[in-house]
């Protein structure tokens, strides 16, 4: 018998499946590559909402966890894939410095806004009002991460490339059993997948679009990340990851023209030189309704569990939920009642 199948190698499965294999649990993975959100991503941490100016839920714990836990990964895939990057905040009027000088003095935002103005010139772009500088930032390279992940996890023999058959496990006293497995516990991973999950698709997961491009500036030259309604990240060679979109009511992961026009028309609002579009893909985030992460087990099977609704965090949320959904399972802690899948669903009779 294993310890923990887990169903989903996003952000949210790798983060699990981490923290498992660091306290020598033993796994299985499933995936077979139907949900590219996390693949797709653009990957920045950063602790500050900058368009309201606050404070990300939690973020200083999620910091030093997620930095401890990138760095130990990295030296196991042997793979660099965590940049630390400023996050330079353009402004447009004089305006927007006072409100970011209000903010930097608060007391939960002061370790994350420098009160200094930056008054750089970078070519390409026109910023007579200057930036403000997030600290504590970067990016992680989601699709390397990914893809480094999986092959770790093949050569171990731990990842199965295939779909996963709801109806074939059954739920015993001591664990569940899926076909040539035995484990003691199950976590569903699946990010905007969950739909498609018979044990939790009553959750209220929403999803949100996001449309995000690579595009090529040879006459665009930064070393930062350059925030506004939008995001520029540099990529070397001229080549520009910009995101990202958001909408709510269209689920699918195809690129559409009207996400199209929006993104050039924002580039168009922070860059003056020209630009070619390399690359225009599109993925579903795993968000809900009040913007916290599902976490937690099942109200009648103790033994299936689940780790999703990350949103556009999921690079700072995965590994403290995960953490938390692995203390809660294995240490019987509870579970910060504000992530809790209960919030959403009633208590009931545990049948296993």
């Amino acid at each position: 018998m294993i310890d923990y199948i887990i169903v989903g190698c996003g952000l949210a499965g790798i983060s699990f499946s981490e923290v498992a294999l660091s306290n020598n649990k033993s796994i299985v993975v499933f995936d077979n590559d139907s949900q590219n959100s996390s693949r797709i991503a653009g990957g920045l941490y950063n602790p500050v909402i900058l368009k309201r100016f606050s404070e990300v839920w939690q973020a200083q714990g999620q910091l030093v966890l997620m930095n401890d836990f990138y760095l130990n990964l990295n030296k196991k895939i042997d793979s660099k894939f965590n940049f630390k990057m400023p996050i330079l905040r353009k402004f447009f009027s004089v305006e927007e410095q006072n409100n970011w000088f209000s903010a930097s003095d608060k007391v939960n935002l002061a370790p994350f806004l420098s009160n200094n103005l930056v008054y750089r010139k970078f070519k390409g772009i026109d910023s007579p009002y200057g930036y403000g500088e997030v600290l504590q930032t970067g990016y992680v390279d989601t699709a390397l991460l990914l893809a480094k992940y999986k092959e770790y996890l093949l050569s171990l023999g731990l990842l199965r490339n295939e779909g996963f058959d709801y109806d074939a496990l059954v739920f015993e006293e001591d664990g569940v059993c899926y076909n040539d497995l035995k484990a003691k516990h199950i976590v569903f991973a699946e990010g905007f997948g969950m739909h498609s999950n018979p044990f939790f698709n009553d959750l209220p997961l929403d999803g949100t679009k996001g449309e995000l491009f690579i595009i090529k500036a040879p006459e665009l030259e930064i070393d930062c990340v350059v925030n506004t309604s939008v995001f520029i990240l540099p990529l070397g060679n001229d080549l520009f990851k910009v995101g990202a979109t958001y909408n709510w009511k269209d689920k699918t992961d195809l690129p559409t023209e009207e996400g199209k026009k929006e993104l050039i028309e924002r580039i168009k609002e922070i860059i003056l030189c020209d630009f070619e579009i390399v690359e225009h893909f599109a993925g579903v985030r795993p968000t809900v309704r009040d913007r916290r992460p599902l976490v937690g087990t099942h109200t009648e099977y103790r033994r299936v569990h689940i780790l999703n609704g990350l949103g556009t965090r999921g690079v700072m949320l995965g590994p403290a939920m995960a953490k938390e959904l692995f203390d809660n399972i294995e240490n019987e802690i509870l579970l910060n009642s504000e992530i809790d899948i209960q919030r959403f669903t009633k208590k009931a009779k545990r049948k296993l």
